[in-house]
């Protein structure tokens, strides 16, 4: 099975080293010297990884055969794809891959059915699972331990405890304004 493991961002210096964007929980075992990963586009790679470092917060890394700016700059916006075994987990009790979590049905804490998973979106602050309702529509629901109480791989289900308005339009509106 294949993961995107990261994204390549824009050349760093004269000496072909590139940024990137990391897509995975485990960079060091991705994204490690020697590694070879596939591209999205295809005709780029594969790519093995020559040196890699940390630089202002930043993963820079040289791949073989890349040697100038020019060359680091025609890879900008490559996808990195690692191939992974299908019965790997991550290292983490709580941490799951996409593939573990897509088309899982998600239920809320007393069973009422919401949907199922289609998609997951992997934004700065968190992450969120675009649930498609049975009648067709989405909603997004945070990845968030305060709302998705239960990941159950064997039953094939997401466990959620919604805060009013997430799912339903029973939202509590607040406001400070005196109702006179």
């Amino acid at each position: 099975m294949q993961l995107v493991v990261a994204r390549i961002g824009r050349a760093h210096g004269i000496k072909g080293e590139v940024t990137v964007e990391v897509r995975t929980d485990e960079p060091e075992l991705r994204l490690g010297p020697g590694a070879v990963l596939a591209t999205d586009p295809a005709g780029v790679g594969p790519l093995t990884i020559e040196t890699g470092r940390v630089h202002s917060g930043r993963l820079l890394l040289r791949f073989e055969g890349v040697r100038d700016r020019t060359a680091a700059e025609a890879l900008r916006n490559t996808l990195l794809i690692a191939e992974v075994d299908p019965e790997e987990l991550p290292e983490g009790e709580d941490e799951y891959y996409d593939h573990q979590l897509m088309d899982l049905d998600v239920v809320t804490e007393d069973g009422t059915e919401v949907g199922r998973i289609t998609e997951i979106s992997h934004l700065p602050s968190q992450d969120l699972f675009i649930v498609e309702r049975p009648d067709g529509s989405e909603v997004m629901v945070p990845f968030v331990e305060e709302i998705v109480v239960e990941i159950d791989l064997e039953e094939q289900k997401a466990v959620i405890a919604p805060p009013p308005g997430l799912i339903d339009d029973r939202a509590e509106i607040a406001s400070s304004r005196d109702e006179s």
